[in-house]
């Protein structure tokens, strides 16, 4: 075989290698990409969807839902109003645990709403927080579980309820930080 001819094979064949190599990578590092953003909730959405590739064309279409969104911080004056409706929710636990459940869930959407949160449809809910708080979302859906629970014939014991209170106080303390990850504290 001449040189010509060689070079004729290999030069295509290590593009194509170096194209196939190139693909892998910008697969991966988008991988860990949706990982490190999505959190948990990666995992989740993968065992739902059943396979990696539907997995992350979802969670791709709700970050350009969630882009689209208005999302907007709070003023100091808002969060503070917001913090002491949270403390009157927890004192009202003492003497009524299932109403203050049922508030801890009515507050939490009044905050995604107001941080400009769509809050119609549970489920859009969930798909449109996972962007920015997919870590704390499986505490949003327990206790969700939980206030459905108390709702039903079934009644939630008081622990189910004090955990439902735990769960909604992460993702509220979370909507209430404004994105910063230190969050508010905990007076």
């Amino acid at each position: 075989m001449s040189t010509g001819t060689l070079l004729a094979i290999i030069i295509p064949a290590a593009v194509v290698i170096a194209l196939i190599a190139l693909a892998v990578a910008l697969n991966t590092r988008r991988r860990r990409r949706l990982r490190d953003r999505f959190g948990p909730e990666y995992d989740r959405t993968v065992d739902d969807a059943g396979s990696k590739r539907a997995a992350e064309h979802d969670l791709d279409a709700r970050e350009k839902r969630h882009a689209s969104l208005d999302i907007q911080p709070l003023s100091s004056g808002t969060r503070d109003r917001y913090a002491q409706e949270w403390s009157g929710v927890q004192e009202e636990f003492v003497d009524r645990p299932q109403d203050a459940v049922h508030d801890a869930d009515q507050l939490v959407t009044a905050l995604m709403r107001e941080r400009g949160y769509p809050t119609d449809g549970y489920e859009q809910q969930m798909r449109d927080l996972s962007v920015e708080h997919g870590r704390t979302l499986e505490h949003y859906r327990a206790a969700h579980e939980i206030n459905a629970l108390s709702g039903s014939s079934q009644r939630a014991t008081t622990e189910q309820l004090r955990g439902a209170m735990v769960h909604y106080r992460a993702l509220f303390d979370e909507l209430l930080a404004n994105g910063d990850q230190s969050g508010p504290s905990r007076a």
